[in-house]
């Protein structure tokens, strides 16, 4: 399924969000089949297929979101990244949880979010 914002970040945040996409997915070393898809998904979508992970720091990466619009992007993808396998883990846990800090998400901007992304997913699975 393709996303339904990435192709409004310009092409530093896309390259930003695939390095933390890289990172939250192989986080805890368990980078699962779902997740791997979904990368190259968003790599074909953005038009960045050819892109190495140079493995940037998680907050490097951060700093290119500058607008609230490309910030909520990365957060909605990033947790469609992190549910597409259906475990939520501990390392993914702690990387969103270091993103909405860095980005000043109010806890209820967040859980709707999480909440949409959920539904989206069920869905999916529903129309599976």
């Amino acid at each position: 399924m393709l996303s339904l914002f990435l192709f409004e970040l310009n092409f530093e945040e896309k390259i930003a969000f695939l390095e933390l996409a890289h990172r939250i997915a192989s986080v805890d070393d368990c980078l699962t089949p779902a997740k791997e898809i979904l990368l190259e998904e968003y790599a074909a979508e953005m038009y960045i297929e050819e892109y190495k992970i140079q493995h940037m720091p998680m907050e490097e990466a951060l700093s290119y979101f500058q607008s609230e619009r490309s910030k909520h992007i990365a957060l909605i993808e990033l947790l469609r990244l992190i549910f597409s396998d259906g475990v939520y883990r501990p390392g993914e846990r702690k990387s969103i949880q270091l993103i909405k800090e860095y980005f000043k998400f109010d806890p209820n901007e967040y859980n709707s979010f999480r909440d949409w992304i959920t539904k989206i997913k069920e869905l999916q699975e529903q129309g599976s």
